[in-house]
């Protein structure tokens, strides 16, 4: 008898271990996890997140492709995902209802703003060295609708260029077009994804490649236009570049229905930003993850789940 009384207090004791152990919140379910192409940022980032997430709290999250910013959101409005990656200009336009949004999207809510995603102008033509340099050319500028695409159309805007009129546009996702410029198919293409990027980095391992410098002038316009836009300079060490290359970057912020738990958007948080170290080990957009830069995106309310998680960490956030 007291073998056994032995026994069961040994169990019991495994099992508060195991409970104190457990991180975030109880009662955590499995999300979908919307993110982006197979070769973009969005993907692998968003696979690395989803692993740490389920590792470490009662919440697990099944990552899926998509055709970026914009099918993400329409595909939590229609009920296929929980979360998504968006950048943080299209979620405005989507909050507000403006550009290709035609209502307003006050069934959402942020999770975290969570790094900064370049918009790198690809070409393997050495005399293409500016925007202007474009004109008469065949250019990928995103899927239609994409976050892609409207920056494309923001930064051709302010170098005085028309798609119809001045390129020759193809609309085509991050794969399609690295692919398509190793073929010959087209002469230069935006991508807008944290650099560096799958898709440029295999590119530029069997092609010499070249990225298109923004100047002074046209950022600070783009900048004025759009307060999501900044300046970035995309280093030497990125793709094995001849020089840096001044460019601008919008934030890659997570979103999530209104209707997902708190339980849920907390424990996301918790599995991220209380395993950064381990994180940066894995990929290298985890070295960009700051729990302030989390809480600095102010067009779209955070989620009622972010409002509790970075309340305990000493940040007020806007909430709806």
């Amino acid at each position: 008898m007291r073998s056994l009384v032995i026994i069961c207090a040994s169990i019991a004791m495994m099992f508060t271990c195991l409970s104190a152990s457990a991180e975030g919140l109880s009662g955590g379910t499995n999300l979908i996890f919307s993110t982006g192409g197979s070769h973009g940022t969005y993907y692998g980032f968003g696979k690395v997140l989803a692993e740490k997430i389920g590792e470490t709290t009662s919440t697990s999250l099944t990552v899926v492709t998509s055709g970026g910013s914009q099918e993400n959101i329409e595909a939590m409005r229609e009920g296929y995902a929980d979360l998504g990656f968006v950048q943080t200009d299209v979620a405005a336009y989507a909050y507000n209802g403006t550009r290709l949004f035609n209502e307003i999207g006050n069934d959402f809510s942020t999770v975290a703003n969570l790094y900064m995603e370049q918009v790198q102008i690809v070409t393997l033509n050495p005399k293409i060295k500016t925007v202007s340099d474009l004109k008469g050319h065949v250019v990928s500028i995103g899927t239609v609708g994409s976050g892609v695409y409207f920056n494309a159309i923001d930064i051709l805007h302010v170098y005085g260029l028309q798609v119809e009129k001045d390129i020759r546009a193809t609309f085509q996702s991050i794969g399609e077009s690295t692919e398509a410029l190793k073929n010959g198919k087209i002469d230069a293409a935006f991508i807008v994804a944290g650099a560096p990027t799958k898709a440029i980095s295999a590119l530029s391992r069997e092609k010499q490649i070249y990225l298109i410098n923004l100047d002074k002038k046209h950022i600070d316009t783009l900048i004025k236009t759009s307060k999501y836009y900044s300046e970035s300079t995309i280093g030497t060490n990125i793709y094995a570049l001849k020089n840096e290359v001044k460019t601008v970057a919008v934030g890659a912020v997570v979103i999530a229905q209104d209707d997902v738990s708190e339980v849920d958007v907390y424990n996301f948080l918790s599995g991220v930003y209380n395993h950064l170290d381990e994180i940066k080990k894995i990929h290298v957009k985890g070295n960009e993850l700051d729990i302030k830069f989390a809480t600095s995106y102010d067009a779209v309310p955070y989620h009622k789940g972010a409002v509790k998680f970075f309340k305990e960490k000493g940040i007020n956030v806007k909430s709806k």
